[in-house]
């Protein structure tokens, strides 16, 4: 079976490249995925699955969970197949973001972002790494299974979301639906590691007030600019002490496990006036195992104990916003962990790498609200998601199509 299996991703690895191109070009960024959706559907049905296309509603705006900047997602829908097994296996959700970030300066472009180009065994295109390329992985494991006669004992779920760059509207959708299973894969481009920990984040905004005036009597007021500089170094120095007590050996080789980074800043109207506001927006990394009521303390004692007796009488406005995602943790002993770390020395002949994710996914969402373990490993690079000329690697993505076969039979469990 594993030289069939080996054999029939071979010959049809034409047939991943076009449905990759088919996924790349279409322009799957927020509220535009409803025709790539119709192209997963269209998949899933030649599978003969049991099909669901359905739009996030009223339950899922109301969660605790929802976090998006939108609430009408008529041209957003979820995608989701279902391959009931036989019986008396577990049961394994694949999960997978159809949406796209923009492509930002199409200048910046070799070819257009929407291309699909091929090139040195590498196919370009915005989202093909993040992670279009992982999809395209999973439903050609699927393929193979089906044309090769496999079947399974437990089901699989197939879910092809949406929103998930923008904190996770789709999953948590698809977990409001009622879709839980035994554990969840994520096939994030991971460089084909196995991430068992991700770390969630969350959006921040902190508004800093100054005094305005004259810029040639600017000692008349307090310039908001030169009070955000001593709020920038208390955000540095909050980075580095909650890096510092970070002592997981998943997180050894990253540089900084955990980053607050600061995206934006905005602030002043004239170049001759002192500033008297100054806005200031970032992201802060969540811990895996931290609830984000502590991180957001910690930001907050930290931005609220500034040694200046301007902030101490106008303090700064810190509001959360926008985009968060839940972090995420199961043991590295897990089931699925094993197994697929198994499957990849038996494929490769190469240990494969644990890492920590140094992103958060949908993975903590699966885990934290629909109480389902969630690993992420999958083909592609975060090195160049979300960066002009965005590729995945050919040979990379049919490797994990042919890992998602052997991952998939001995966890749900093969009746041959």
């Amino acid at each position: 079976m594993k030289n069939k299996i080996k054999s029939w991703m071979d010959q049809n690895q034409e047939r991943g490249i076009e449905m990759l191109q088919r996924f790349v070009q279409c322009d799957s960024v927020q509220g535009n995925e409803a025709e790539v959706q119709r192209l997963v559907e269209e998949e899933l049905h030649q599978l003969e699955m049991v099909v669901d296309r359905f739009i996030p509603g009223a339950e899922t705006i109301d969660h605790d969970a929802f976090c998006a900047n939108r609430t009408d997602f008529s041209q957003s829908p979820n995608i989701v197949g279902v391959w009931h097994g036989s019986g008396g296996g577990r049961s394994l959700i694949l999960n997978g973001h159809i949406d796209v970030v923009p492509p930002g300066n199409r200048s910046d472009w070799i070819d257009d972002p929407y291309s699909g180009v091929i090139k040195d065994g590498r196919l370009f295109g915005r989202g093909a790494t993040d992670m279009k390329g992982g999809n395209t992985s999973m439903l050609l494991a699927l393929r193979c299974m089906k044309e090769l006669g496999i079947t399974l004992k437990g089901d699989v779920i197939f879910e092809s979301v949406i929103e998930e760059e923008s904190g996770g509207t789709g999953t948590l959708a698809a977990i409001n639906r009622g879709y839980r299973a035994d554990a969840a894969l994520i096939p994030e481009p991971t460089k084909m590691k196995i991430f068992p920990k991700q770390q969630g984040s969350m959006w921040f905004r902190l508004t800093v007030t100054g005094r305005g005036a004259h810029g040639g009597t600017r000692y008349e007021g307090v310039s908001a600019l030169e009070k955000t500089m001593l709020v920038l170094t208390a955000i540095q120095n909050l980075e580095k002490k909650r890096n510092e007590a970070i002592t997981d050996p998943l997180y050894q080789t990253i540089p900084i496990p955990v980053p607050i980074n600061v995206g934006k800043i905005s602030g002043g109207d004239w170049p001759s006036s002192v500033p008297d506001q100054v806005v200031i927006e970032g992201r802060m990394g969540v811990i895996p195992g931290e609830e984000l009521e502590h991180a957001k303390e910690e930001m907050m004692q930290v931005i609220n104990n500034v040694e200046d007796a301007w902030l101490a009488q106008h303090p700064v406005q810190i509001e959360w916003f926008g985009a968060r995602w839940l972090p995420g943790e199961v043991a590295e002993d897990h089931p699925l962990v094993s197994i697929i770390s198994r499957k990849y020395e038996e494929i490769t002949g190469e240990n494969v790498v644990v890492e920590a994710s140094p992103w958060g996914t949908d993975g903590g969402l699966l885990q934290e609200v629909g109480q389902t373990p969630s690993i992420v490993f999958g083909p592609g690079e975060t090195a160049v998601a979300h960066f002009p000329n965005e590729y995945i690697e050919i040979k990379q993505m049919m490797l994990a199509a042919e890992m998602y076969v052997h991952i998939l039979m001995e966890w749900c469990g093969s009746n041959e």
